[in-house]
């Protein structure tokens, strides 16, 4: 069971750092409060096809290493609860 127990540790360390550095390459070009009052969102091009863009790609991938941080996290406190 300690063999399970470090092989999650590394596991986790390095999807945290993924998130980490997925994180900070994000850039922060929202509107914020002020655009959703506006609606500042238009149907054009560029909104269907955002999920193929760099931007896109780095808002999935966060989503997904978040998750697995979270599952990794639950996954730790039953084995270490054992």
């Amino acid at each position: 069971m300690e063999i399970v127990k470090y092989v999650l540790i590394v596991i986790y360390a390095i999807n945290c750092l993924a998130l980490i550095i997925v994180a900070m390459l994000q850039s922060k070009d929202d509107a914020g409060a002020s655009g959703t009052i506006v609606g500042s969102t238009t149907n054009n091009f560029y909104e269907k096809n955002k999920g193929r863009t760099k931007e896109g790609m780095l808002k999935k991938w966060t989503i997904i290493l978040g998750i697995i941080f979270a599952i990794l996290t639950i996954i730790l406190s039953i084995v270490y609860a054992m």
